[in-house]
């Protein structure tokens, strides 16, 4: 890429609307600049090069921004449900319009392939177009009575401001798959994106102020998590959180969150198992298991971090996987590359000690195994066979472009290796064996099992995972009511 890619705005991106380009924070209807002055250097992946600043709030700037939701709050929940459906509308409308520039904008914050962006942009105006209904749909509930002379219902009603800390691998997605519940319930929300990837977030809070959302109901809060986010998780006033990303921060924000019993919804690690039994359509296996390892460059709590394989198929099943992964193109995402950049250095450095490690406790690397000419965060495809279960790569979520294969004998043997792990978001398995598809459907300690296909995810079903993979579900009606309380009321009319 050349170097004059310096700014978002700059020709080289080739946006038609260079408004949707925003350096401040939006809190309040207003974009707002930090006290002093003060920014954060935002820079692509593929060249390391600065392609704009945002404004960095303090404190107490991130508190306002609960101050204009709290304020804002009674007028937006007592609105008609219609009323919430028709602008939530409207936003989805816009982020059509606008798709190209939007993903445009994510590749060149985040480094992933252009046609991934343009997937992403489809998925994250899916959850805005389907929280537009659901918002018609916040209804009572009629519940026999257990007592003479009453009259019982439960009433469903948002619960408040709501915070919503987002991750850098999917920008704009996991924001709207949060922010269109909330506010489709009748809550405000404060939004944090990671400070890697802020252009998404202000992209679409511009699309929102278009949209018509009144002042403080959607506020976006740009700066340090380790900034931002203290004042909300000790602040009574924010009721519920919702968060993306890796296990080890959600534990620090369940804790912190415990002083003021806020309702959690957290979508934490995965470390998903792959496992492919003779019998299978190889080919489609193979096809599918290369999409649940090196979508997104391998950057996806859904990815596949360990790939199980029935021992008669194996060898044949190492083969076409090594050959497919040896045909993936690498480059820019503007170029539309099969694998991008990594999103910083820290990502890079743990695909080399995974590696490493794994070939130390015995593995074979197939192919790959070293960071790519191209750039300092382009690491190289790589597949590793024979690969030990002590090795950290079978235990440790990846979340890069490396594929552990390791071969089975039994049903039972690869169930008990597939649930050896703190982690339960997903599971895929490859079989056409009814019985058997049954069996590991139930068997497996994952909140969602893909059969025979990668790609399970969508605005109409409940995501989340189990054990120390999250709390809640996001999605369908379920996420919508995440952030809505039951109240119970016993009438009688005498």
């Amino acid at each position: 890429m050349a170097s004059a890619a310096r700014t978002l705005d700059a020709p080289v991106w080739n946006l038609t609307d260079s408004r949707l380009v925003r350096h401040f924070a939006y809190v309040n209807g207003r974009w707002t600049a930090a006290e002093g002055g003060r920014t954060l250097s935002v820079t692509d992946p593929a060249t390391g090069e600065e392609i704009g600043e945002v404004a960095s709030l303090s404190a107490e700037g991130s508190a306002k921004a609960v101050d204009a939701a709290q304020a804002a709050f009674p007028a937006w929940s007592q609105l008609l449900p219609q009323e919430h459906s028709a602008l939530l509308r409207r936003w989805f409308d816009l982020m059509t319009a606008n798709k190209e520039d939007l993903a445009r904008i994510m590749v060149a914050e985040q480094g992933k392939p252009l046609s991934e962006a343009r997937g992403e942009i489809d998925y994250a105006a899916s959850f805005v177009e389907f929280y537009a209904e659901e918002a018609k749909r916040p209804n009572i509930e009629g519940v026999t009575s257990h007592l003479h002379d009453a009259e019982v219902e439960l009433w469903l009603e948002p619960v408040g401001v709501v915070a919503l800390i987002t991750p850098w691998n999917f920008p704009s997605a996991m924001l709207t798959r949060k922010a269109a519940a909330a506010l489709a319930a009748g809550c405000t929300i404060v939004a944090h994106p990671s400070h890697e990837t802020p252009f998404s977030a202000l992209a679409l809070a511009e699309l929102a102020e278009r949209a018509g959302f009144p002042a403080g109901v959607f506020n976006v809060v740009t700066g340090r998590a380790s900034t931002v986010v203290p004042p909300w998780t000790a602040d009574t006033r924010v009721r519920a959180l919702s968060f993306t990303g890796s296990t080890e921060v959600g534990r620090l924000l369940y804790r912190d969150s415990a002083e003021t019993v806020k309702k959690l919804v957290m979508e934490l690690g995965g470390h998903a198992p792959v496992i492919v039994f003779k019998g299978a359509d190889l080919d489609h296996a193979v096809a599918e298991t290369m999409k649940a390892k090196f979508a997104t460059s391998g950057q996806d709590c859904l990815g596949a971090n360990r790939i199980y394989v029935e021992r008669p198929i194996y060898e044949a099943f190492c083969e076409k996987f090594i050959a497919a992964t040896k045909a993936l193109s690498i480059g820019h995402g503007m170029d539309d590359p099969d694998i991008g950049p990594l999103m910083n250095e820290k990502a890079v450095a743990k695909q080399e000690e995974h590696v490493t490690d794994a070939i130390e406790k015995g593995a074979k690397l197939a192919c790959g195994g070293k960071r790519h000419e191209l750039g300092n965060l382009f690491y190289e495809p790589t597949v590793l066979t024979d690969v030990a279960d002590d090795a950290a790569i079978m235990s440790e979520e990846t979340f890069g472009p490396v594929a552990p294969i390791s071969p089975f004998d039994t049903e039972d043997e690869v169930i008990a290796r597939a649930n050896a792990t703190e982690y339960g978001l997903v599971a895929y398995v490859h079989s056409m064996d009814p019985r058997r598809i049954y069996r590991l459907s139930r068997a497996l300690q994952y909140g969602m099992v893909a059969v025979n296909r990668t790609k399970v995810t969508g605005a109409p079903i409940p995501f989340g995972g189990t054990k120390q993979s999250g709390l809640g579900r996001e999605g369908a009606r379920r996420g919508m009511e995440e952030f809505m309380e039951i109240k119970y009321v016993c009438r009688d009319w005498a």
